[in-house]
């Protein structure tokens, strides 16, 4: 028999124990990999290489509005193609979850996202009706919504002048995305028009919580960005520019600092494979003493009795880490298709270098105490039961 064969035949010596472990480090590295993916995203520098879009809000929050005049001045700013407003509505829909409402200006829309694809009818009619709305195709589908119905909304932000939050819009139409990426973005999306609703609402209707450029050039982006954040510096409306993807993940932000929740769900969940792994190599060993004796009476070295242990627990570890990473990868990628172009949770070379770390740490740490354990025996001692 081969050393690998040993190592592999001692390690499933008792197999339900054995698979039962191995299932608990393949959890855990699928949690691991999606995870860090996510860690990387909210913790990475702000990257403008290959953006044809940037989001224009406020320095202090995304929350506070920014006047309209802007609006040609940033039109005017060269490398930027088209200026597109929306101020967060904060929709509801009956005793449904709040819905991503917007007020826009229909055709500023339509130019700065060709990605929304709609009849050119419906995109008139959204332009032409003063009390108009669109609705993504799986969030009308979701709500039995047809064009031509009358939607009752409610605005937990915005009242009417009467002082009434109770809102009503027509639906003119359904848009869907350009490709699969697109369409699962439309499953929680719809727009108003920006005019009624500057028009009706009590206050705000004369600003614009951010502003979207569309690019002539994916390579001016960040001179675009920082020529827009110069303009208004030392202004009483200071701006910050980044990338959709960079606005996505402050957006998320606002609800804490995930980056450090992750690493806290992280730090969970290897201190419990810890103590699942390192049971597991414990009860092992204890059980293994007289084999262990047999070895060195045999003629292997206390190091080569060591060894044996070490190279078991690194099977262990690399098996169900490895295979953890890999359906992590899977998934990722699933996910990525999901949620879309601005939010890119992909188990990529560095999530994978950070788990091979992981699994060799993990590793040494479950596995020193009890090889240790094992080179120490004493021949007489362990065929002696003591």
């Amino acid at each position: 028999m081969t050393k690998t064969g040993f190592i592999l035949a001692n390690l499933f010596h008792k197999k339900t124990r054995t698979w039962l472990t191995l299932l608990s480090v393949v959890m855990a590295f699928v949690l691991f990999g999606l995870l860090q993916s996510l860690n990387l995203v909210f913790s990475a520098s702000p990257d403008f290489i290959g953006a044809t879009r940037l989001v224009t809000q406020s320095r202090v929050s995304f929350t506070q509005s920014l006047p309209m005049r802007m609006v040609p001045e940033m039109d005017a700013i060269p490398g930027v193609q088209r200026v597109m407003y929306q101020q967060w509505f904060g929709a509801v829909f009956r005793e449904n979850p709040q819905i991503f409402a917007f007020a826009v200006d229909p055709e500023r829309l339509h130019d700065v996202y060709p990605e929304w694809v709609m009849p050119e009818e419906h995109w008139n009619a959204f332009r032409d009706t003063r009390t108009g709305m669109i609705a993504g195709r799986l969030l009308a589908e979701q709500y039995g919504w047809k064009v031509g119905d009358k939607i009752p909304l409610q605005s937990n932000i915005f009242p009417q002048k009467n002082g009434s939050k109770d809102w009503t819009f027509d639906l003119v139409g359904i848009y869907d995305g350009k490709d699969d990426q697109w369409q699962q973005q439309t499953a929680g999306g719809m727009y108003i028009n920006h005019a009624y609703f500057a028009e009706a609402t009590q206050f705000g209707g004369g600003n614009a919580g951010i502003f979207v450029l569309r690019l002539e050039d994916p390579d001016m982006a960040e001179s675009v960005a920082m020529t827009v954040d110069k303009r208004y510096e030392n202004s009483a409306d200071e701006t910050k520019t980044q990338t959709e993807k960079d606005f996505q993940v402050g957006f998320l932000k606002q609800l804490g600092d995930i980056g450090l929740i992750v690493r806290w769900i992280l730090f969970a969940v290897f201190f419990t494979l810890l103590l699942v792994v390192g049971n597991t190599m414990a009860q092992s060993v204890r059980e293994r003493v007289p084999q262990f004796a047999v070895l060195k009476t045999l003629g292997f070295s206390d190091n080569s009795v060591l060894g044996f242990v070490l190279a078991e627990t690194v099977a262990l570890c690399a098996i169900g880490g490895l295979l953890g990473l890999s359906l992590a990868t899977l998934l990722g990628a699933g996910i990525s298709k999901a949620a879309g172009p601005m939010m890119p949770v992909a188990v990529d070379g560095r999530v994978w270098l950070s788990g091979v770390i992981a699994i060799i740490v993990l590793s040494l740490v479950v596995g020193l105490l009890p090889a240790l354990r094992a080179r120490r025996l004493k021949i007489v001692d362990a065929l002696a039961g003591r």
